[in-house]
């Protein structure tokens, strides 16, 4: 397939993970390349150029999205915080600052339905396998990272079961949250009791 004057395969990669975003969301997994490649503008030839199956679609879009939300993360950290906990900050601050809660949420909700892949599943197995081992390198105690990072991603997912949570409240979330990372020594003996 020619490619469009202008566009680069990363160009056109991108184009077909927004339209796979798009129709796995409003189809469910039944969609298929045809679907988006029509959402893309493209033949299907050109989808299958880039990605050889829907398989390999789905597993690259939640790749994709996977190393969104770590980039997301990334960009929350602090450069003047060099504490204990610097990471786990980062992470509560991607997962309910505003703009990026909405993010991680429109993530979350794709990939809820991506995973039924084994292959979608294994990706994401060794996404948290990668961020269990550098969260426990933060330098919190374990106890304290864990709830922290389970209330944090709690909060992203719970619109998907209908539980409406202002930005008010996700912002008075992540306070409290980050909070118990500045002081863990006075909360680790309540999270481990």
């Amino acid at each position: 397939m020619a490619r469009t004057a202008g566009r680069s395969a990363s160009d056109t990669r991108r184009v077909v993970f927004d339209a796979a975003s798009v129709v796995f969301r409003t189809r469910g997994m039944a969609a298929t390349l045809d679907d988006v490649a029509q959402e893309a503008g493209l033949s299907k030839g050109g989808v299958i150029y880039h990605f050889p199956s829907k398989d390999h679609l789905m597993t690259a879009l939640a790749q994709s999205l996977l190393e969104d939300f770590r980039e997301s993360v990334y960009r929350c950290l602090d450069p003047a915080d060099d504490r204990p906990g610097r990471l786990t900050r980062a992470y509560v601050r991607a997962s309910l600052a505003e703009a990026e809660f909405r993010a991680a949420h429109d993530a979350y909700t794709l990939i809820t339905q991506l995973i039924t892949s084994p292959a979608v599943a294994e990706v994401a197995r060794e996404d948290a396998s990668r961020w269990r081992d550098e969260l426990d390198a933060d330098g919190l105690p374990h106890a304290v990272m864990s709830l922290v990072v389970a209330a944090a991603d709690g909060a992203s997912v719970a619109p998907l079961w209908g539980s409406v949570i202002s930005d008010a409240e996700n912002e008075r979330l992540a306070e409290q949250l980050i909070a118990l990372t500045l002081d863990p020594a006075g909360w680790a003996g309540a999270v481990t009791s």
